[in-house]
């Protein structure tokens, strides 16, 4: 199995050897998964970390009319996970769903630990991953309380415009934290200037 696509994605955020990263990546399994399907469900507690090879999909939630928000958009390469449930073992409060065809690398969090107990690179890989984490959800927090639905559309839009290829225009208005109507009127909006 070609291992080309998790092992450059180690190498492009932290500087590791290739040897190290060839231990942590021995335990990783491929599989991949067909459009709309889920990955995880609500309420279930995720036992696998998984990284994302090729392919586009969102964690949602239900709010309290049955309607779907999506929270996150997660594109090739990264790691995709309920990192809480995953640590620390507890229920899912999101649905995770493929939006395209994905394909995936997986591994077990008794292999994680033992990456973290064995391989010192490892330790420091996944505290960058967390920073970066948290880094993208405080900066979509800030953005969704102080900027315009217009503002933040152009943002996304200049920051990330191969999601408009991919995702629902319903998905990412929702993304947005806006209505489907609202993102028509600021696509159409922009389009008049």
């Amino acid at each position: 199995m070609d291992k080309t696509s998790i092992n450059n994605y180690f190498h492009s955020l932290f500087p590791i050897e290739k040897e190290t990263v060839e231990k942590i990546t021995e335990t990783f399994i491929q599989f991949s998964l067909d459009r709309n399907t889920r990955l995880l469900d609500k309420e279930t507690i995720s036992t696998k970390t998984y990284f994302l090879e090729k392919g586009y999909m969102r964690s949602y939630i239900l709010n309290e009319d049955g309607e779907e928000v999506t929270t996150n958009i997660y594109w090739a390469p990264c790691f995709v996970n309920d990192f809480l449930s995953f640590f620390k073992k507890q229920p899912t409060k999101e649905i995770y769903e493929t939006l395209t065809e994905c394909s995936f690398w997986e591994t077990s969090l008794e292999n994680v630990q033992q990456n973290f107990h064995t391989i010192p690179e490892f330790r420091e890989f996944s505290r960058l991953l967390f920073v970066i984490n948290y880094y993208k959800l405080n900066d979509r927090l800030i953005e969704a309380v102080s900027q315009k639905a217009e503002t933040r559309y152009l943002n996304l839009l200049k920051k990330q415009p191969h999601i408009f290829q991919y995702v629902p225009l319903k998905i990412i208005a929702s993304y947005l934290g806006i209505t489907d109507c609202t993102l028509s009127r600021v696509r159409k909006d922009i389009s008049k200037m």
